[in-house]
């Protein structure tokens, strides 16, 4: 612990004592009812970091007018009545030595189709996310809007939050009326920097009357909104000088508006640490903590920020969804024992279902390294009372982990991996670039394993045979899928015609033009993959898009690796046939032929590979199958299949 000793040093502020500098930021779980109140899943949620040793939490943005909901299921301060559910939070937080803040946040023009009416902004300037015209709040409208904010702040403290944190960042309404990006007024509140600080100043000013000089008030800025015409690190620096002198007590410094999304939770092609220098040169001129976030998730990371003076303390957004224990973890030097967040984006920030849908009811947050999240109160992993004996059949990620969590309950298991190496798909996804991480997770549950005595048979294919040998009481067959081969069109049986997997593991490389088939998640990565080592790629998609699958955050990077690259894209592109040295498709009703490829790569797809369920249904006493055994999908899918398994033994 002695060489993270920054990130477990005290920090008191205004009265308010934290125990350490870990923070847990405002990130949207959709736990709430539909009324915004707090239910058992939000208490659990947040309960659960308190436990694992975070210092500060602080709830997601909740909203201070019914006009202001940023999406679903998420907290509301805009009436009395929130008051007794946000209490039952604060209680809960508070048993296990951790201090809890409330944002308090109105969307402006940045909310979902359907959430609210008619959106409101500084400005009638449409908002990226809808391109529907928000209304442009008036001097009135501005006045009773800056009281809804105190009123809520008013609320936060009663229901026995340790502070309130105003969101002036992510271009939401506060931030549209900061930014020349989107207010565009020639009134009292627009058209200068002096004006358009007026609305967050004022509220300000009807907060601290509202919660008293001895509450601490947070504000949330972004140090650079990444957009053209956006407000840049220098005027966020004066900002930074103008809201001290406005009484603010911490500055939480985060980056990005709706517009560029892909900067507010970054893929792991965006470096750790990548805000680091301008939350420095905030810091640098005010005499008040800043929080600081940017994929600063490894504890050595977050030392460095710390001990460098680049931050007071360090928000762990994606991080905590992936260990809730993190804190306690580097405490007590468990470091290998931490679910590592990969920047997959598979789970914590996906698309919300459109209201009045089924998957509307149930939409939450989660995580594909850990399918607790946001379960908390329903996933519970519990010593078994009758120990059994397990048998799990293949070491991908779904694999492993219903292997450590049936082994941490106290059963006795074994696991078959027919491979050399552990991982399964997860092995060859981290091959292509800044997929790398996915390693880590395959490391995390290796090690998990291994804490909990789970024996994993290498180089060993499990038959119906050497499983029922085993006497097993329970068996999952988590044997993943194989490449999609198109029996069906002619010319498939070329030499030259390869699977991704034949790629990435190396066995096969084109010699200096590859023709990749499909244009998915899997093929844009062979696509990335070979262009960045300098060969001439094509793609080919029957779709009109390529990267429909892929994370919208990712996704931008993604496509500008590919021009660099000069990957040469066909959509709307079926193949009718394989050639000796590359396809004939059909785009737009007419043929072309392609030719001169010295490898054709199929990237169409897997398709499950189970050959033991039939001879052993009837044969054992709880059978399960899981991941791309039983339907093919993504890797979050396989894990939390896997968890289930595991705690349903």
């Amino acid at each position: 612990m002695d060489k993270y000793s920054n990130l477990f040093k005290p920090l008191t502020v205004k009265g308010l004592t934290l125990k350490n500098r870990y923070v847990v930021p405002p990130m949207e779980t959709a736990l709430c009812d539909l009324h915004g109140k707090a239910t058992p899943e939000l208490l659990g949620y947040w309960g659960a970091r308190a436990k694992g040793g975070y210092g500060l939490l602080i709830l997601e943005n909740s909203s201070v007018d019914p006009t202001g909901n940023v999406c679903p299921h998420t907290p509301v301060f805009y009436d009395d009545s929130c008051v007794e559910s946000m209490r039952k939070l604060t209680n809960e937080v508070h048993k296990h030595d951790a201090k809890i803040a409330a944002q308090i946040c109105h969307s402006g023009r940045q909310t979902l189709p359907g959430i609210v009416g008619t959106s409101v902004s500084a400005s009638p300037i449409p908002c990226p996310l809808d391109r529907n015209v928000p209304h442009a709040l008036t001097i009135r409208e501005i006045n009773e809007m800056t009281d809804m904010f105190a009123d809520a702040a008013g609320r936060v403290k009663d229901s026995g939050f340790d502070a309130v944190e105003i969101h002036g960042a992510h271009g939401y309404l506060i931030a549209q009326f900061m930014s020349s990006y989107v207010n565009k007024r020639t009134d009292e509140f627009g058209g200068s920097f002096h004006n358009r600080m007026k609305f967050p100043l004022l509220i300000i000013e009807k907060i601290r009357k509202k919660v008293g000089d001895d509450y601490p008030v947070m504000f949330r800025l972004s140090c650079d909104e990444r957009i053209p015409g956006g407000r840049k690190i220098t005027e966020s620096v004066i900002i930074a000088k103008i809201l001290e002198e406005a009484g603010i007590d911490i500055i939480d410094v985060s980056v990005g508006v709706s517009g560029s999304s892909e900067y507010i939770t970054a893929p792991a092609c965006v470096e750790p640490g990548f805000l680091l220098k301008d939350i420095k040169a905030i810091r640098d001129v005010v005499s008040i903590p800043v929080i600081g976030v940017g994929r600063l998730n490894e504890p050595h990371m977050a030392e460095y920020a710390l001990e460098s003076g680049s931050v007071d303390l360090i928000a762990v957004g994606r991080g905590s969804l992936a260990d809730p224990e993190l804190p306690n973890k580097v405490k007590e030097g468990r470091i290998d024992e931490t679910a590592p967040c990969i920047s997959c984006l598979q789970g914590c920030f996906k698309a919300f279902p459109m209201p009045g849908s089924d998957a509307y009811m149930k939409y939450h947050t989660t995580c594909m390294v850990n399918p607790f999240c946001c379960e908390e109160t329903k996933m519970v992993i519990k010593r078994a009372e009758s120990p059994k004996k397990v048998v799990v059949v293949g070491a991908g990620p779904g694999g492993l982990e219903t292997a450590w969590i049936a082994a941490a309950k106290g059963h006795k298991v074994v696991v078959f991996e027919k491979n050399s190496f552990l991982g399964g798909q997860l092995y060859y996804g981290a091959i292509p670039p800044y997929k790398q991480e996915l390693a880590a997770a395959v490391v995390y549950y290796k090690n998990m394993c291994d804490k909990y005595k789970v024996e994993i048979r290498m180089n060993t294919e499990a038959t119906v045979e050497t499983v029922l040998t085993e006497g097993a009481d329970a068996v999952i067959l988590a044997t993943g899928g194989t490449p999609i081969i198109p029996k069906n069109i002619e010319g498939v049986g070329y030499e030259n015609i390869v699977t991704s997997i034949d790629i990435l593991s190396g066995k096969r490389m084109p010699d200096a033009k590859a023709l990749v088939i499909g244009g998915g998640m899997v093929g844009c990565e062979i696509a990335d993959y070979l262009g960045e080592h300098k060969y001439e790629v094509a793609l080919v998609e029957m779709m009109p898009v390529i990267a429909k699958d892929v994370p919208r955050q990712i996704r931008p990077f993604l496509m500008q690796r590919l021009e660099e690259h000069k990957v040469d894209i066909h959509t709307d592109s079926r193949v009718l046939r394989f050639t000796s040295d590359g396809v004939v498709i059909e785009n737009n009703g007419r043929s072309e032929i392609m030719t001169g490829y010295d490898s054709i790569i199929l990237a169409m797809g897997s398709r499950s590979y189970n050959t033991l369920e039939s001879g052993l249904t009837g044969k054992v006493d709880r059978l399960f199958v899981i991941g791309d055994a039983n339907m093919p999908g993504q890797a979050i899918d396989a894990i939390a299949a896997g968890a289930k398994a595991a705690l349903a033994i």
